[in-house]
């Protein structure tokens, strides 16, 4: 078993508690998340709160898309915490958390990804690191996070 990190940071030129609602209302990830394009035929459910914690998201699609769930955890003006797990098409589960900071333009983003490599992904992680894997997912959802913001 081997854990894994990934972690990226933007600067947004918007108000903290606009970013905030973007990333504590799950239904408002379909405007910036990197990985909305992997399959258009996705099928979502929301249950749960509106936004923040006890907001719960699932989703079924393609191979690409896999199979899982999400749930806020944590909630304060500082940060979110989400609870990411993946049924297909490998079993995982992971903490995520946005630490949303105000800066002097507007907010500093930084979203961190922690966990478990368990099995197959662990004999995967001596290869390929999921920094390698995910970092450019992570760079290209907050590029949209921080165009949806500064709309």
């Amino acid at each position: 078993m081997a854990t894994y990190r990934v972690s990226r940071s933007t600067s947004i030129a918007a108000d903290p508690a606009l970013v905030h609602r973007l990333v504590s209302d799950l239904r408002e990830w379909r405007a910036w998340s990197p990985w909305e394009d992997v399959d258009p035929g996705l099928e979502r459910s929301y249950s749960g709160a509106d936004a923040g914690v006890g907001a719960h998201y699932s989703w079924s699609g393609n191979r690409k898309a896999g199979q899982g769930t999400m749930e806020v955890v944590g909630s304060t003006p500082e940060a979110v915490d989400v609870r990411l797990t993946f049924l297909r098409p490998m079993r995982s589960t992971s903490d995520v958390v946005f630490d949303i900071v105000p800066a002097a333009e507007g907010t500093t983003v930084t979203w961190t990804m922690t966990g478990e490599q368990k099995g197959v992904m662990a004999v995967l992680g001596r290869v390929v690191s999921m920094d390698r894997l995910l970092g450019k997912d992570f760079e290209r959802g907050l590029a949209r996070l921080k165009d949806a913001a500064e709309r």
